[in-house]
């Protein structure tokens, strides 16, 4: 069974701790359980009746009449009123529901309610990697666990493959020829899938090698494909015994090309000070570089 803290619940409906408290006892919204030790805990469904009951509230409806409605009740006015709203945040709080529901046909319903309304770019921007920032911090202490990270993320992974494969390749000669890779251990790419879809955007000329590369098998590439930037990152430092070492070689293995390092290797970059080693923790730096030939 699904099983949420306090704490939990706040970051995942935005609904502050002691708001959701003074709701069990002046509303019984939600019923916690107890540990052994007396700490409360929570269901899934607590979870997913809370962000209804969030959004609700959000928009106007007080919390006196929603304490009223009937679970059924509670869903599909939630569902309407998400229906006419191009707020970015209702989507977020969508997909938080539709991952603790296993639910694939919720999820691409969403993406391509948003990509609809807000637009493919907009819809990773503004929609995906907020909720992805959300839930990661739960993904990492186990209140959410690895099989919903995956889920949702191979969801995710599918959509960017497919805007990606969906783009003309630039044949004008124009743009960077980019070599990504994540390093040995790291299988968390869709941050990197996301720079490619954007750099290909752009008419840049990518080769992408994906999760868990050898840095040997980087050089083995870079020999007939000359990029003139690479791109890598890793989410934590536990994929490498020593990212310093690591960043060293790099630089070492590419001498002539830019590097860009992302995620917790971003840090290591400005701390090398190494030349043409430099940290890209967001779009805009990448579309800076990108901009910015040598």
């Amino acid at each position: 069974m699904e099983q949420y803290t306090l704490n939990d619940l706040e970051k995942l409906t935005g609904i502050r701790a002691d708001t959701i408290r003074i709701w069990e006892y002046r509303y019984s919204i939600v019923t916690p359980r107890r540990t052994e030790t007396n700490r409360r805990w929570y269901t899934g469904d607590d979870l997913r009746k809370l962000i209804n009951i969030s959004i609700l509230n959000r928009y106007g409806t007080r919390i006196s009449e929603i304490a009223t409605l009937p679970v059924d009740i509670l869903e599909s006015r939630t569902e309407e009123l998400v229906k006419g709203k191009n707020d970015p945040g209702l989507f977020t709080d969508s997909l938080v529901k539709a991952i603790t529901e296993y639910n694939e046909e919720a999820v691409n319903e969403i993406l391509l309610r948003a990509s609809i309304k807000l637009g493919f770019e907009k819809t990773f921007t503004n929609v995906v990697f907020p909720f992805l920032k959300k839930v990661g911090v739960l993904w990492h202490t186990g209140s959410v666990n690895i099989g919903s990270e995956h889920f949702i993320s191979n969801i995710f992974r599918q959509r960017l493959i497919a805007a990606i494969d969906s783009l003309t390749p630039s044949k004008s000669g124009n743009g960077m020829k980019l070599l990504m890779f994540l390093p040995e251990n790291e299988y968390h790419e869709l941050g990197l899938l996301w720079y490619a879809y954007i750099a290909q955007s752009l008419g840049n000329r990518v080769i992408y090698l994906g999760q868990s590369t050898p840095l040997s098998a980087v050089a083995e590439v870079s020999t007939s494909w000359k990029p003139e930037m690479i791109i890598t990152g890793t989410l934590s430092g536990k994929p490498l015994d020593d990212p310093d070492k690591f960043v060293r070689d790099l630089k070492a293995s590419f001498p002539e090309s830019r590097i860009l390092l992302s995620g917790f290797l971003a840090d290591v970059a400005e701390k090398t000070g190494l030349v043409e080693v430099h940290p890209c923790r967001s779009e805009t730096e990448l579309r800076k570089h990108l901009g910015n030939r040598k």
